[in-house]
């Protein structure tokens, strides 16, 4: 009589099963993949997968990528260690928080946003490479931020004058007065001696900004209002030439829509309002903005900016689900701009909403996507 080990044919059975899925995951990855359209050149792959909306990226000085996120309530580091484009090994850095969608490194240390609170960890890299099983230890950096939620996920970064960046947008799609009563909101202020000082203001919603690599201006993307119909008004790209200067909130938007609510105050309003250097198309909602510093793409994006546009909500044909390209002058005057990635977008379904650039040292570019949950790497090959 014949007799049949059970346990090993379940054991068979279930590594049958699991190569099958990790077939249909990476064959369902690449697929998506293959829908993304990039210029001549240019390669796009997965630098890290099955991430919980990841959102602003950053990179520390030994190569961990530090990932924001949006819907989830933790920071990972992750880290490409064999050098093939893919980042196998995660590490959770700290948990229990609210949207803690920004992320920066600076001078070795790690912060990272909440939406009132900035965190500190010291000498990331340190922790990182030890090995250690306990969380690091993180204290508070600021914590005098509007604990408003919408328009709240947090965006930072150092500026060149060392001072640390950060946004707040404002709680309504059109109002004026929670910035009347509370000069926090409406504007990007960086934070210096323990007190943020405005230095754009009329901003209704910013999530992304960076400092031209010659001229150290910053540039900073703005979503516009809703329900002023399908193609008004533009959202925008904006540089700021005066520390403090005004950039048309709730009064004024793009280059020239009047608020229909607020648009008859503009006479009583004593301030020069500032322009955006570029309209980006109504509802896109620009998020992150990255200069590209170094030298393995093709001398044409030297100096000049990627804006990842996240795509509308409320438009009847959708807009935006897209990163593109914008082309300044060797002064840092718009040019032009034009389309980088495509392909998230079909036949008004969208597979996939990309937020931040960030440009590694290596000189590729990551990507975040926080519908696809996942982390793009961007490399030229010629």
């Amino acid at each position: 009589m014949l007799k049949f080990n059970t346990h090993f044919y379940r054991i068979k059975d279930l590594s049958i099963l699991f190569s099958i899925f990790l077939i249909s995951f990476y064959t369902n990855a690449n697929s998506d993949l293959d829908k993304l359209n990039v210029p001549n050149g240019f390669e796009i792959s997965i630098f890290a997968d099955k991430l919980d909306s990841p959102r602003q990226l950053a990179e520390t000085d030994e190569g961990y990528v530090i990932a924001g996120s949006k819907k989830g309530n933790k920071i990972y580091a992750l880290l490409d260690q064999d050098l093939d484009g893919y980042a196998e090994k995660r590490i959770l850095v700290a948990d229990n928080l609210q949207n803690p969608t920004g992320v920066t490194v600076y001078g070795g240390d790690l912060y990272f946003a909440e939406i009132d609170t900035v965190w500190i960890i010291k000498e990331i890299d340190n922790w990182l490479n030890s090995n250690s099983e306990s969380m690091p230890t993180k204290s508070v950096f600021m914590n005098n931020l509007p604990s408003e939620t919408w328009h709240g996920f947090k965006y930072i970064d150092f500026g060149p004058d060392g001072n640390l960046y950060i946004p707040v947008g404002v709680p309504c799609n059109i109002c004026l007065e929670p910035q009347t009563n509370d000069k926090r909101f409406a504007a990007i202020h960086k934070y210096v001696d323990g007190e943020l000082v405005t230095v754009a203001d009329g901003v209704r919603n910013s999530v992304g900004f960076d400092w031209h690599p010659v001229t150290k201006k910053m540039y900073f993307s703005d979503n516009g209002r809703d329900w002023l119909g399908d193609d008004s008004p533009d959202c925008e790209l904006n540089v700021i030439d005066t520390e403090g200067s005004f950039y048309g909130y709730p009064f004024k938007h793009a280059k020239s829509v009047i608020d229909p609510e607020f648009g008859h105050l503009i006479p009583s309003v004593n301030k020069t309002f500032i322009d955006p250097i570029a309209e980006l198309g109504a509802h896109v909602a620009p998020l992150g903005v990255a200069f590209y510093d170094q030298d393995i793409f093709p001398a044409k994006y030297k100096n000049s900016l990627f804006v990842a546009l996240h795509g509308s909500w409320n438009r009847t044909k959708k807009s935006g689900y897209k990163l593109v390209f914008i082309q300044l002058d060797e002064e840092g005057n718009y040019v032009s701009q034009e389309d980088f990635i495509t392909g998230w977008l079909s036949s008004e379904s969208a597979w996939g909403r990309p937020v931040s650039p960030y440009i590694m040292s290596d000189g590729s570019m990551l990507l975040s996507d926080d519908k696809y949950n996942v982390i793009y790497r961007v490399s030229y090959k010629g």
